[in-house]
């Protein structure tokens, strides 16, 4: 039997949680760790951190304030590589980019936990994936904020790998 969707003030709950992860590890993550790369072509903790602040402004809270706004509107889609690219994060100051993304959590929170029933059930178009409501953009923020929470651990578990010697033999 699958679980109930979540009440909007479970997402809510579940958005504040993402945040306090986020500022709990980052508050003692090493400085050269911020911007170190575990891969070509794979982001830094910076450059995540950018794209959660992008991804509150254009995919969740700027959608649903759209949606709210607006009679099934129109969503705009976001090329995330080349806003990233953009953004430059990698040469940010990291304490600048956790309190812009605090900010912005900030204000999402109350939106999301004050959203009725009636809201879940609109939605707008999006040209890729084309109708969303409100509530599948709950549960798809959910998601988000735990991929990329695991995209900073395991940063962090790739800048320590090399340094565990013999060790590395209990996690193989």
């Amino acid at each position: 039997m699958q679980p109930a969707a979540l009440h909007p003030t479970q997402v809510a709950e579940l958005l504040q949680g993402m945040a306090a992860a986020v500022r709990a590890e980052l508050a003692v993550l090493p400085a050269a760790a911020w911007d170190w790369h575990p891969a070509p072509g794979e982001w830094c903790v910076k450059e995540v951190l950018g794209h959660l602040i992008e991804a509150e402004q254009r995919g969740f809270a700027g959608r649903i304030r759209s949606i709210l706004d607006g009679e099934s509107p129109q969503l705009q889609a976001w090329d995330q590589a080349q806003v990233a690219r953009e953004r430059r994060d990698c040469e940010r100051d990291p304490v600048q980019l956790l309190a812009e993304f605090a900010g912005l959590r900030e204000a999402s929170v109350p939106l999301v936990a004050g959203l009725k029933g009636s809201d879940l059930q609109r939605g707008g178009h999006h040209p890729q994936v084309g109708f969303l409501r409100i509530g599948d953009l709950l549960h798809e923020w959910v998601h988000h904020d735990r991929n990329h929470l695991k995209q900073i651990l395991a940063n962090v578990q790739a800048l320590v790998w090399p340094h565990m010697g013999n060790a590395q033999r209990f996690s193989g």
